[in-house]
């Protein structure tokens, strides 16, 4: 017999990926692409550097980011430049505001659960975003990321819910499996037919 899933209270979503085009991808490729730099090992870099300089997690600063891909990969460029190549591929997506606003209507609690850094709060200033959610998780202020699961157990605590009265909408497998093997309830983000159809299965929320 399965056992059935508690009835779901919040739902939390992913920045980079889901919310809005991933820019952090696609800038350190462009830039590969524009320096004639290996784009694999621009992106995988990318991926370590921004936690092993601390950034990610509020530990080190934008200058140690791209310090160490400067090191690592061979890059050129002042950190203002290449900042600013990152924040313009992040475009956000307005039909996902709209879902996020639906799902509020509902009676969702509504929040972002992402890797970020504080180009979160500049991207927000920016498009103005954050208002349409009642929380903002930040691994920049928390000191924790997505690649720790008791982040999770964290975030639950902090909304005085179960894990599994929490649905995680993110891109990455990894976060999603390491949300889900705590109790968390997720939704894979692959496509935006796809979501939508999930995210009425599990919330009832058409968009």
């Amino acid at each position: 017999m399965t056992k059935q899933q508690p009835q779901l209270k919040a739902v939390l979503f992913d920045y980079g990926g889901v919310l809005a085009d991933e820019g952090f991808h696609h800038g350190l490729l462009a830039l590969a692409k524009e320096q004639g730099l290996n784009a694999t090992a621009m992106l995988n870099e990318g991926k370590k550097a921004v936690y092993d300089s601390g950034f990610v997690l509020g530990h080190g600063s934008a200058a140690d980011f791209w310090a160490l891909m400067r090191e690592r990969t061979g890059l050129a460029g002042e950190d203002q430049v290449l900042t600013q190549r990152i924040l313009s591929g992040f475009v956000l997506r307005s039909w996902m505001i709209e879902g996020v606003r639906k799902c509020q209507q509902q009676g969702f609690i509504t929040g972002i659960l992402s890797d970020q850094t504080h180009w979160l709060d500049d991207l927000n200033e920016r498009d103005h975003f954050y208002a349409s959610f009642d929380i903002v998780f930040n691994s920049y202020y928390r000191g924790k990321g997505k690649q720790d699961p008791s982040l999770f157990s964290d975030v639950a605590s902090e909304l005085e819910l179960s894990l599994g009265q929490i649905l995680f909408v993110d891109d990455d497998a990894g976060n999603i499996n390491r949300a889900q093997s705590v109790g968390m309830q997720v939704l894979l983000y692959v496509d935006k037919e796809t979501f939508i159809q999930e995210l009425k299965q599990l919330t009832g929320v058409d968009i």
